[in-house]
C-alpha cells in the first residue's frame, strides 16, 4: 500500500478508528512511533503522519509534513463505456484506475440491457483500494448518460471503437473513445460518427466488450 486514504488527510492530526484502524494495525502491523503516508485525493498532496498513540479501538496521528506529489498518467484518457453487466465491469474497474484512466462515463446504448443498475458507492470503494495500492493521487470520475446520443452531445470529438480498417496507434491524441457493450453497436448508433472517427484495434480475434476496454485504455496510455 503506498498511502492511506482519508478524507481530512492535512489537518494537524487525525484519529483512525473502525475499518481503517483495523487495517492499518491488524493487517499492516503498523506500531506507535512510526510514520505513514495519506492522501485525500483532491489536492495532490501526501501528507506524512507519526503514530503518536494507539490502543485497541483507535489510533492518533500528528502530521510531520506533506509535499506536492501528483501521481497520474501522461496522457487523459475518458472512456464512454456502454453499459455491460456491473459485476463485469467491477472486474476490471481497478485494471483501469491502475493504467491511468481520467474517466469513465457509461452509457445505456441501444443493446444494453436497461435492468443493469450500477451501484456508485461500491465502485468509489474499488477505486480508493486501488488508489491505495497503485499511488494514484486523484480519483477517477464516473458519470452515466441514458443514450449514445445524449453523450456525443457533450462529447462531438468522441472516436468509437468498432471495426474498421483504420487502426488505434498510441501516438494518435485520442482522447475520449467510446466502446461498445455485448453485441457492439446498432447502425443507427455507427451513423452518429464520422468515418475518420471510427477506429479498430489490429487484431482478428473478437475482444468481450471489458477486455476491449483494457485493450484501448493499454494502447493509449502506456
Amino acid at each position: 500500500m503506498q498511502y492511506l486514504y482519508h478524507a481530512e488527510a492535512g489537518l494537524p492530526s487525525i484519529t483512525l478508528t473502525g475499518d481503517e484502524h483495523r487495517y492499518i494495525f491488524k493487517v499492516r502491523r503498523h506500531r506507535q512511533g512510526e510514520m505513514m503516508a495519506l492522501r485525500n485525493l483532491t489536492d495532490n498532496q501526501l501528507y506524512h503522519y507519526q503514530i503518536s498513540s494507539l490502543d485497541k479501538k483507535e489510533a492518533n496521528l500528528q502530521l510531520q509534513s506533506s509535499e506536492v506529489l501528483a501521481v497520474h498518467a501522461k496522457r487523459e484518457l475518458h472512456i464512454g463505456w456502454c453499459l455491460i453487466d456491473p459485476k463485469n465491469i467491477e472486474k476490471v474497474l481497478p485494471t483501469l484506475n491502475e493504467l491511468g484512466v481520467a474517466k469513465i462515463t457509461f452509457i445505456y446504448c441501444d443493446r444494453s440491457q436497461k435492468d443493469f443498475k450500477l451501484d456508485f458507492k461500491r465502485m468509489e470503494k474499488i477505486l480508493l483500494n486501488s488508489s491505495q495500492q497503485s499511488g494514484r493521487s486523484s480519483l477517477m470520475i464516473l458519470e452515466q448518460v441514458d443514450s449514445l446520443k445524449a453523450f456525443l452531445k457533450v462529447h462531438p470529438e468522441s472516436y468509437m471503437l468498432n471495426f474498421s480498417e483504420t487502426k488505434l496507434h498510441s501516438e494518435e491524441p485520442v482522447e475520449t473513445v467510446v466502446i461498445g457493450c455485448e453485441g457492439g453497436f446498432t447502425q443507427s448508433e455507427v451513423v452518429m460518427f464520422e468515418p475518420a472517427k471510427i477506429i479498430g484495434l489490429d487484431t482478428p480475434l473478437i475482444l468481450k466488450s471489458e477486455s476491449a476496454v483494457c485493450a484501448v485504455a493499454s494502447k493509449i496510455l502506456l
